[in-house]
C-alpha cells in the first residue's frame, strides 16, 4: 500500500471511530497502520515484533487488546485458517468478505461477492443455524505464482 492510500485508510479509521464514539488510540493506530502496509497477513506476535520499533514496551496483551478493538469496529479481519490478520479493504460498511489465500507466495485478495454470502446464508437458515460472522477462506495459488510456474516448466 502506497503512502497516499495509507493516509486514506488511517484518516476513515479515525473518522470512523469518531462517528462509533470510540478511541482509535496510538497503539491501535499504530496495528491498523503495520497490517496495512504489510506485504503479507500478520500473526499477533509479528506485530509484536514490528510494534518494538514503533511503540514503547509493547506487550502481547496490548496487541491483542488492539486487534479485539479493530476486529469489533470491522477495520481488520481474521484469516481463521492462518491465525492472521489483514486490514479491511472496506472498513466503512458491514460485509460478508471472501478471501483468496496464495499457499505459494502468501498473498491475500479480499473481495465480496454477495451471491456468495447470500447462498451461505440461505444453506445455513435452511437449517437454523444462525450465522454470526460470514467469512469464506480460499486456499490456492495466485495468478502470478501460476505464471511463474509455467515459466519454469
Amino acid at each position: 500500500m502506497n503512502n497516499e492510500a495509507l493516509s486514506h485508510v488511517l484518516e476513515r479509521a479515525e473518522a470512523l471511530c469518531h462517528e462509533r464514539g470510540v478511541r482509535l488510540t496510538k497503539q491501535r493506530k499504530a496495528v491498523l497502520q503495520l497490517l496495512c502496509v504489510s506485504d503479507k497477513p500478520l500473526r499477533a506476535y509479528e506485530l509484536l515484533d514490528h510494534m518494538r520499533g514503533v511503540v514503547k514496551n509493547p506487550a502481547p496483551p496490548t496487541v491483542y487488546r488492539a486487534l479485539d478493538f479493530l476486529l469489533d469496529q470491522g477495520l481488520v479481519h481474521k484469516l481463521e485458517s492462518l491465525h492472521a490478520y489483514v486490514g479491511c479493504a472496506h472498513p466503512d460498511r458491514p460485509h460478508a468478505c471472501q478471501f483468496l489465500i496464495c499457499d505459494d507466495c502468501g498473498e491475500v485478495a479480499e473481495i465480496e461477492d454477495r451471491s456468495v454470502a447470500k447462498s451461505l446464508g440461505a444453506a445455513g437458515k435452511a437449517i437454523g443455524f444462525r450465522t454470526k460472522r460470514l467469512i469464506v477462506e480460499l486456499r490456492g495459488i495466485c495468478a502470478q505464482c501460476i505464471a511463474k510456474r509455467d515459466d519454469v516448466a
